[in-house]
């Protein structure tokens, strides 16, 4: 298999309807090839041992087995990339949980599809490139050409890092998913945060304390016991008074800063 090889897609969804309309969707996309459809759960565990397809969309309802249980039926080595596709919203986190590489919640615009099949598509090409920069490496060590340093492992483009990318936000009948990149700041609210993004506000129902694990320290610093920044958005740092420091961020926002916060923003860069 060559880097520059069709993905093969294996289309999973017990609607006949909602298959086809996949369907259409991949047939525009020239690098995307369907190798098959299933439409329940043990159909589906035997199309991806038989055909081995690079990427399945994946309802979650479906007869006898749900999307979660195809999955788990395969060996390790079998789980072909995922994005889940379906009309409930319950499922998200846990789908991110396992690495999904998306879910998309029915209906669903054209764009949002493909924008999703074409991260699926850059996971697809890193991993083949890196397989191939092996296969090169075992070749070359072989015949005792010349001594091989391997190469360092590619970035990975799924949520295998320690910080959290994105959220999946619940709200009422869908699920919101933010890019943690436009969050500008979050702010405690009991046991929900706040999170102000893109001249929006939405409720997060986790406690601030939690999030503030979950987030990359090298970008996000708080600023108050109840007020997480964004350190990137942070736009002017201005002085009121003797004592009083306030944070300008990029959407206008102005948040004062706590005393005992005060000295992380000096070394601010």
């Amino acid at each position: 298999m060559n880097a520059a090889a069709a993905i093969r897609a294996l289309v999973v969804d017990d609607e006949p309807l909602a298959r086809e309309g996949l369907r259409l969707l991949l047939a525009s996309d020239p690098e995307v090839t369907v190798v098959g459809e299933a439409g329940n759960g043990p159909d589906a565990v035997r199309l991806i041992r038989e055909q081995r397809p690079d990427l399945v969309l994946l309802d979650v309802q479906m007869p006898e087995l749900n999307g979660f249980e195809v999955l788990a039926r395969l060996a390790p080595g079998e789980v072909p990339a995922v994005i889940f596709v379906t009309a409930y919203d319950r499922y998200a986190l846990r789908a991110f949980d396992i690495h999904a590489l998306d879910y998309l919640l029915k209906p669903f615009r054209d764009e949002r599809f493909h924008d999703a099949v074409g991260r699926a598509k850059a996971h697809l090409r890193m991993a083949r490139m890196s397989d191939l920069s092996h296969r090169l490496l075992s070749v070359l060590s072989t015949y005792g050409e010349r001594e091989v340093t391997p190469p360092p492992a590619p970035v990975p483009v799924t949520a295998s890092e320690p910080w959290v990318r994105r959220l999946a936000i619940r709200d009422t009948g869908r699920v919101v998913f933010l890019d943690v990149d436009e969050i500008e700041y979050l702010e405690a609210a009991d046991y929900y945060v706040q999170i102000h993004a893109g001249g929006k506000s939405h409720l997060h129902r986790e406690t601030l304390q939690s999030l503030e694990a979950r987030l990359d320290p090298e970008r996000f610093m708080r600023i108050h016991r109840s007020i997480i920044v964004n350190s990137r958005r942070i736009r002017e740092l201005r002085s009121e008074g003797r004592r009083d420091l306030v944070v300008v961020l990029a959407g206008g926002a102005e948040l004062r800063v706590a005393r005992s916060h005060r000295e992380k923003l000096q070394h601010l860069r």
